[in-house]
């Protein structure tokens, strides 16, 4: 058959279809559909055991990362409502409200089916929160039925103003969920005998960590520092002390952390923990991490370590031999990182460090490509 060419106005016609029903898609989508979807388990029985499977295959790490997505997504698009808002979009307006009203749904919906405990006062601001996006809903959709501009700028206003008051409650509605969950995990540490629970709660607090300054403040606020101390005063949990070590490194990036180290006599388990030789090399390059991160030379709250001068002589001594003894480019960076940390922190360091030699061994390690195999573990030499 003869191949049939096709007018390039008709082709062109072609295109702008399938562009304009890809954008039309985008708003037509049934949110309301998938938040029902989303919120409720897929299973052919009914009965109350297969619930509870479904909603613990997760565990708990997985259930925290699931909502800290989801909070990041309610965010961003809460962030591009206002966006659009600016630019009188109300088309776009009202289908992101829609999406956001959705996904907080689906939000709460989830952490429902996975925490346990929870407070009146979080069910209050779930409440309050829900109410304001139904709310919030309702506004938009009048924006797109009515073209009359006194009506429109009326709107806009009570639009602004609820924006606001929907992303107030969804942020206090946050740090609630996330507090409780940090109590959660901290009671595990606390008053668990198993040494899987209490590593899989340190793991937890750790993957916390790393999403923030301000989880971190929560997680000292609540008394993270202290029950990881604890933990690294227990000779039965030796194993997690390198774990442990790294939890309280991240923590204690914020003020808040390194006052709590101060209370709790930080510094002297960390120069007991670096001075003890049956601890693995593991636990001691973990414990010079916690010491290069309270010393580092740009907090300016290290200050408080008042404590850290009387056990510098320990520390310094016990970093220099980690130095001259590392097996790995990692351990040799943690120690020296730590040491030229110190330095900073007071001058009394560089007489001890003089007294010890120690610049001949830096050197000496600066030789050996195995142990300082990066131009991070040059530069703290």
């Amino acid at each position: 058959l003869p191949s049939l060419s096709l007018p390039s106005s008709m082709h062109l016609i072609q295109v702008d279809s399938v562009q304009r029903w890809m954008e039309d898609l985008k708003l037509m989508t049934d949110c309301e559909c998938m938040c029902i979807l989303q919120s409720k388990p897929i299973s052919i029985e009914k009965d109350e055991q297969n619930e509870l499977v479904l909603s613990s295959q997760y565990s708990t790490c997985d259930n925290l990362q699931l909502l800290l997505k989801r909070a990041w997504i309610i965010s961003t698009e809460l962030t591009r409502i206002s966006q659009k808002l600016e630019k009188n979009r109300w088309q776009r307006v009202h289908s992101m409200t829609v999406r956001v009203n959705c996904h907080v749904r689906s939000m709460i919906n989830e952490y429902s089916m996975f925490t346990r405990n929870s407070s009146e006062e979080m069910h209050r601001f779930e409440k309050l929160l829900l109410d304001k996006c139904s709310e919030f809903t309702a506004f938009t959709e009048r924006c797109i039925q009515t073209e009359d501009e006194q009506i429109l700028k009326s709107i806009k206003s009570c639009i602004n103003e609820t924006l606001t008051t929907v992303a107030q409650y969804f942020g206090q509605l946050i740090e609630l969920f996330l507090t409780h969950e940090t109590q959660n995990l901290l009671r595990q540490i606390e008053l668990s005998d198993s040494m899987y629970i209490t590593a899989s709660a340190i793991n937890s607090l750790f993957s916390l960590t790393q999403e923030g300054a301000h989880l971190c403040r929560i997680i000292a606020k609540e008394g993270g520092v202290a029950a990881l101390f604890k933990i690294c005063r227990q000779d039965c949990f030796r194993c997690l002390y390198p774990q442990t070590l790294r939890t309280l490194a991240s923590v204690c990036c914020v003020e808040e952390g390194m006052h709590q180290l101060e209370k709790v006599d930080g510094i002297l388990c960390l120069a007991d923990i670096l001075t003890d030789n049956s601890h693995s090399e593991a636990t001691h390059a973990e414990a010079a991490a916690v010491i290069a991160q309270i010393t580092s030379p740009h907090l300016m709250f290290t200050q408080h370590l008042s404590s850290f001068l009387e056990n510098m002589e320990e520390i310094v001594t016990a970093l220099v031999k980690l130095c001259q003894e590392a097996s790995s480019g990692e351990v040799f960076l943690l120690a020296s990182a730590a040491l030229a940390n110190i330095t900073f922190f007071d001058t009394m360091a560089c007489e001890i460090l003089l007294q010890l030699n120690a610049m001949k061994i830096l050197l000496a390690a600066c030789s050996d490509k195995h142990i300082v195999d990066t131009p991070y573990s040059r530069d703290q030499v």
